[in-house]
């Protein structure tokens, strides 16, 4: 009777054991880090993913997901699923019932991001982030709560931001912000459907997170300003551990954590004391956070030269660039580019990455460029000297691309080789 007292109190505090969660794009990421965290009370996890075989630049497929699924004490089923294809939802589905009995927790994590504007959107980019995004969370879902509705503490956990009507939120990314904001308004429409019988909710980060996609996107240095994916997991725990009455609320990781009784963030960061990028569809705006970022990186020489009133940022910045240049920068890079610079040293600039030994100068790209980046000549001056990040300056709409967003995020990479003499 001890130990069957015992085995009792050991599963309260495990207050996922037993539970079957599945998770979409949980092969990697915040998926993977939220299934690793339920594993650990011993719950069965079901790996609905697209990735069978590894990805050149994106590591982890359902397989290599299990295997860490089982090492931290859970059950896995990995299946391979795109979310746009409902053959292939409805046959997992089925399986996950019939392996583990039922379903009690939907974790729509699966999302695909393309940060460019109207007329730089293929309608191809278009149509993969709505169908993965918002018809993926819905059908999904659609498929799921049938058997949702036989758990005793059902949830439906999208991992979608909070709906925030700031046109700043739409005008540089319209397309991925209304695939997004899709699966936010299946939290607020399912949540009253389901009112009473299903827990409906999502959850956001307050920061950006560190992942291999977040570095794709961001480029090099990127991880300093982001936090773990652990801070998700630890959210997503806290709220799929409450009972089916928690519905209808868009949370964000920190707000939750601290409500919980977490004081010290520091461990959730990549680089703790470095100042953390702040995530998309939040109330502090891009341009804000640009200036904060800003605010912690030491004076460069181009600061000690303009202090000393020299003149000529610019073109004393391609000085600096075209002195760097080589055989070897050329052949990791392989692009051309163009900077159309507006301000108080407007011109164009070119910078040549793909031939001979490269060059740099003032006037278009001797030959069709590759990539086309527009600003305002200061703020290019400050991204070349680090002192604004790119990322925060795409984000914030002070930079303009168009071409080959890779070579665009390739660029960020000279830039950090180059900090050191600026």
């Amino acid at each position: 009777m001890l130990l069957l007292k015992n085995v009792e109190a050991s599963n309260y505090f495990r207050k996922l054991a037993g539970c079957t969660l599945f998770i979409t794009g949980a092969s990697r990421g915040i998926g993977k880090a939220i299934a690793l965290k339920a594993a650990k009370d011993g719950a069965n996890i079901v790996v609905a993913a697209k990735t069978a075989q590894e990805h050149p630049k994106l590591p982890g497929t359902i397989y290599t997901a299990a295997e860490e699924i089982i090492a931290a004490g859970g059950k896995a089923l990995p299946c391979i699923v795109d979310v746009r294809d409902e053959n292939q939802i409805c046959a997992a589905v089925e399986k996950a019932v019939e392996t583990f009995g039922g379903i009690d927790i939907l974790v729509n994590n699966a999302s695909a991001i393309n940060l460019t504007g109207t007329l730089e959107t293929s309608m191809k980019k278009v149509d993969l982030m709505m169908g993965i995004n918002s018809r993926g969370t819905y059908l999904t879902s659609k498929l799921c709560i049938p058997h949702l509705t036989k758990s005793k503490n059902p949830h439906i956990l999208n991992l979608s931001p909070p709906l925030n009507l700031n046109p700043v939120w739409f005008k540089n990314h319209c397309a991925y912000t209304m695939a997004k904001y899709g699966m936010s308004m299946c939290v607020l429409g399912m949540a009253e459907e389901f009112k009473g019988v299903i827990a409906v909710n999502a959850l956001w980060p307050r920061t950006a997170i560190y992942t291999a996609a977040m570095e794709m996107l961001g480029g090099v240095g990127v991880g300093k300003q982001c936090r773990k994916p652990e801070i998700m997991a630890d959210a997503a725990y806290a709220i799929l551990s409450k009972p089916k009455s928690f519905s209808g609320n868009f949370v964000i990781d920190e707000e939750l954590l601290k409500q919980e009784g977490v004081k010290d963030f520091d461990p959730y960061a990549v680089a703790p004391g470095h100042p953390l990028l702040p995530d998309f569809f939040l109330d502090e705006t891009p341009d804000e956070v640009s200036k904060q970022l800003a605010a912690h990186v030491p004076p460069t020489s181009e600061d000690k030269r303009s202090q000393l009133g020299a003149s000529g940022p610019v073109t004393d910045t391609f000085k600096i660039i075209q002195s760097s240049l080589n055989s070897d920068v050329v052949k990791s890079v392989q692009g051309i580019y163009q900077f159309e610079l507006s301000g108080e040293n407007a011109g164009t600039w070119h910078l040549d990455l793909k031939n001979e030994n490269g060059s740099a100068g003032q006037g278009e790209a001797p030959k069709k460029a590759d990539v086309v980046m527009s600003l305002d000549s200061g703020d290019f001056v400050k991204m070349f000297a680090g002192k604004l990040k790119p990322t925060m300056a795409f984000m914030s709409g002070k930079l303009k691309i168009k071409g080959d967003m890779a070579l665009a995020i390739k660029l960020e990479k000279l830039m950090s080789q180059l900090k050191p003499k600026l």
